[in-house]
């Protein structure tokens, strides 16, 4: 009998809980799934800690005006590309605050580019391209941990002295690590189907690249409380939004709410904070920016309650 290759990647490993699914129905294939999805979360909160080392030195990336790049190849750059993409019209912030960078560039969003994780000198090239520099922050993304675009990207954000991490779902090589201040690891075992890291590797990473993000806008005070207010109303359903929390936070009607932003410029954390110590919108800003964008600190009070 010929020996089993057994790959180092726990990514690429097979699964024995899953090795018969292709004569399941639909039904156990859903029950197979959502067997092995439901552990991916205690798998990302074992991780909490080097988590919040991300969050805190994004927060001090951003407030020294640096930026912080998302770098990987596959599913893990199309990951980090979205996370990015949704930070504008989330938080308010500029394009350039938050950045993916994939192998294969805009094409490999849609449709694979075979080779671009293995193009080493293309690594480089890409983060040259946007400029990164000391007082960045560059983040790694991958799923098995190897991805050789990955690990020249570290290297190379390293060599021009931005701090760097690595997300990974199966342990990087002592290379790799060595490129990184800080090391995320959410082992999830072998997938659903053998090496495909889109699910349960990619529902880990999507978990970690929400709270990296979102926990370090809401330490820039781009929350009030739970509620979004720095969001950008680009379209109706965001600009209803804006109204609601306007008129909610500062009990007033919609009506009142809706001129209370046009005063604003559309911003609801100008409006509130207008609102509440009766200023004009340059003494707003003038407040917010003393108190380093966070409400609380300039009005003293809480959002209103859940009820």
């Amino acid at each position: 009998m010929p020996s089993r290759v057994v790959d180092p990647r726990i990514t690429e490993r097979r699964n024995p809980r899953t090795q018969q699914i292709d004569l399941a129905d639909a039904l156990g294939i859903v029950d197979l799934m959502a067997a092995e999805d439901q552990e991916v979360p205690r798998i990302v909160a074992a991780q909490r800690e080097r988590i919040a080392e991300a969050i805190t030195a994004a927060e001090r990336i951003f407030r020294a005006g640096g930026r912080l790049f998302y770098v990987g190849a596959g599913t893990s750059g199309r990951l980090g590309v979205l996370d990015a993409s949704e930070c504008p019209p989330t938080f308010g912030t500029d394009p350039e605050m938050v950045q993916g960078i994939i192998a294969g560039g805009v094409a490999a969003l849609t449709s694979a580019q075979e080779g671009a994780e293995d193009n080493l000198e293309q690594a480089r090239i890409d983060l040259a391209a946007r400029g990164v520099r000391a007082g960045d922050f560059v983040i790694g993304i991958a799923a098995s941990g190897t991805t050789p675009y990955v690990r020249v990207a570290l290297e190379h954000a390293k060599s021009v002295g931005a701090t760097t991490a690595i997300v990974a779902c199966s342990p990087p090589p002592p290379e790799t690590l060595q490129q990184a201040d800080i090391a995320i690891v959410a082992i999830t075992g072998p997938e659903v189907v053998t090496g495909s890291t889109r699910l349960k590797a990619g529902t880990a990473t999507k978990l970690i690249l929400n709270m990296i993000t979102t926990g370090a806008m809401i330490r820039l005070g781009k929350t009030f409380g739970n509620l979004m207010v720095d969001l950008r109303a680009t379209n109706v359903k965001l600009a209803d939004r804006s109204e609601r929390i306007v008129a909610e936070v500062c009990a007033v009607s919609r009506a009142e709410a809706r001129a209370l932003l046009d005063r604003a410029g559309g911003r609801v954390k100008l409006a509130i904070v207008m609102q509440a110590l009766d200023v004009d919108r340059a003494e707003a800003e003038r407040r917010l920016a003393d108190a380093g964008g966070v409400i609380r600190r300039v009005v003293n009070t809480s959002p209103p309650a859940v009820t």
